[in-house]
């Protein structure tokens, strides 16, 4: 079940789990980043070490963690520990031993991943904001639209930017389009202005940042998957190939 969802490349959280006593209470939250460097059989895995400042994060081996693997077909959680820690090269690993089966997670946090997206968007007229009560929006077609560059996304909302700005709590229609599996996708989707700000360097340009509002599931996992193609393309460069 492992190697059907988690990839090399996969990034990943890790958290140590409550019952570690010696930690304080900010040690318990705290959440190391990593990412999947191989999979070494249905139960173990290398992942790259965590990375703090430049400082590399020694987590003690034997400790039970909480893992959370963002993966193309959403988010998946499990518990594991460290088995080993080493050096390959130039890389600094963790061996770690999976001691739960994978299970689909759902929250309310989501990767956000930065883009540079076109998109355009309106304000909803009343009887457009009452059609939700039905859960079936019906937009009222010819209303003009105002341009705008999505700067980052994820599966729970946007970050956009735009030489207007709109009130916080305004619901907008949200218009753009991403590839998926090959084929462009309009998306039409309804969202809620949580703050907008102008930015200091750039005066007349304002950043909003909006959360997705009654988002088909389909949808959003399709943007997850976008988000994810898109970062291997981006690793792929990277590494020249």
């Amino acid at each position: 079940m492992l190697s059907k969802y988690v990839q090399p490349g996969s990034r990943l959280e890790i958290q140590v789990v409550e019952k570690l006593k010696s930690a304080n209470a900010a040690e318990k939250k705290k959440v190391y980043q990593s990412q999947v460097y191989e999979i070494v059989s249905e139960d173990r895995m290398e992942i790259t070490m965590p990375l703090e400042k430049t400082k590399l994060i020694l987590l003690p081996v034997d400790v039970e963690y909480d893992f959370y693997f963002y993966t193309s077909q959403g988010l998946y959680q499990c518990f594991g520990k460290i088995i080993d820690r080493y050096k390959d090269s130039s890389l600094y690993l963790l061996l770690i031993e999976l001691t739960s089966n994978l299970r689909k997670f759902q929250r309310r946090e989501y990767y956000r991943f930065s883009c540079a997206l076109e998109m355009n968007s309106r304000p909803l007229e009343k009887e457009e904001i009452d059609s939700l009560d039905n859960r079936v929006l019906e937009l009222i077609p010819g209303m003009p639209l105002q341009r705008s560059v999505v700067v980052d996304i994820s599966g729970g909302g946007l970050r956009f930017v735009s030489n207007y700005s709109y009130e916080p709590d305004v619901l907008i229609n949200c218009r753009y389009h991403l590839v998926i599996d090959g084929k462009n996708k309009e998306y039409n989707l309804v969202g809620k202005v949580l703050s907008v700000r102008e930015l200091e360097n750039r005066p007349g340009v304002f950043e909003h940042r909006v959360q997705y509002m009654d988002i088909d599931t389909e949808e959003r996992e399709e943007i997850i998957k976008f988000i994810f193609e898109e970062e291997r393309k981006n690793r792929k460069r990277e590494r020249g190939y």
